[in-house]
């Protein structure tokens, strides 16, 4: 019960943040909403086993996973806040702002992927899921994999329409969520 109310007083807020991208089905931030409520629930119901058994193989690999996953966020968002020229005239509703670029950014980390805020989440769910692996949230974790693909997906058709052939040539020289990979 008590892991039910946490999720619904967190879902509140990424529900208000995320309206306006709810509302545009198939958009970037229609399937970001999907896989932060599965991420959330992987928090949620991990959130015991976090600090249990510290240097258990699968705490381990979890806590590298978390640590990765901050990197990709803070090298992201930085990079596009320096580089990006966010601009006010670009439309999108449901865009957020740090989201409004006007110049693609290829360096730092976009220099060898092309989403390091998706890959951010990616490390982050399965960084929670290995906290304590069962057979039960995996089908989460598998679910919030996919909706980050989803959203990537959507993401690159959104680039693609607005920054044209720059945005294709920059798809064929970076991977989309791990460097050198995939």
């Amino acid at each position: 019960m008590k892991y039910l109310l946490a999720f619904i007083l967190v879902s509140l807020p990424v529900l208000l943040i995320s309206w306006k991208s709810l509302k545009a089905k198939g958009s970037h931030g229609f399937y970001r909403f999907f896989s932060w409520e599965a991420i959330l629930v992987l928090l949620i119901f991990k959130i015991e086993f976090w600090f249990k058994d510290p240097f258990s193989w699968n705490q381990i690999i979890s806590w590298i996973l978390l640590f990765s996953s901050l990197y990709f966020v803070l090298a992201g968002t930085v990079m596009l806040k320096k580089k990006g020229q966010q601009k006010k005239e670009r439309r999108e509703e449901n865009l957020y702002a740090f989201e409004r670029t006007s110049k693609l950014v290829t360096t730092g980390i976009y220099k060898y992927i092309r989403h390091p805020l998706y890959a951010s989440l990616l490390l982050l769910a399965w960084g929670a899921y290995l906290k304590q692996p069962d057979w039960i949230l995996i089908h989460i974790t598998i679910f919030a994999s996919s909706f980050l693909y989803l959203t990537a997906r959507a993401d690159e058709k959104e680039c693609i329409a607005y920054f044209g052939a720059e945005y294709e040539d920059y798809m064929k020289v970076t991977k989309r969520f791990i460097p050198f990979l995939f």
